[in-house]
């Protein structure tokens, strides 16, 4: 390999070199960005809202039985959830709801239990 050649290939490799370097360096300033907008307190919320609907899914998808929370969208749901009991709330029925709310799960226990019960004897 003649000098001409080494120094030619010496030059493409330090200008991969110096393209590898700016394409770290926008890379870096990239995660630096997306590290300030994920600190941003909405997106703290967001985050946190998404992981207490995650979580609130898989705790109560085992007590609907069969299939889970899969046909019910959460995030669908909510904002009439938030609407009715901004109401309650407001005009002062927290009380007359929850005992409604425990009356109804007592009921449809009952009516579980019920179902899922032993068969009646039949002679």
């Amino acid at each position: 390999m003649s000098k001409e050649a080494q120094a030619a290939a010496l030059a493409a490799e330090k200008q991969r070199l110096i393209r590898e370097g700016e394409l770290y360096r926008i890379k870096v300033v990239h995660a630096k960005a997306l590290v300030g907008n994920a600190l941003q307190p909405d997106a703290l919320v967001h985050g946190a809202v998404e992981h207490v609907v995650c979580l609130a899914q898989s705790r109560l998808g085992g007590l609907l039985q069969p299939g889970g929370l899969q046909g019910l969208d959460v995030k669908w749901l909510m904002p009439y959830a938030l609407t009715v009991g901004s109401y309650i709330m407001r005009k002062r029925m927290l009380k007359p709801a929850l005992v409604l709310t425990l009356a109804a799960g007592v009921a449809a226990a009952w009516v579980r239990r019920r179902r899922t019960g032993t068969p009646t004897e039949q002679e």
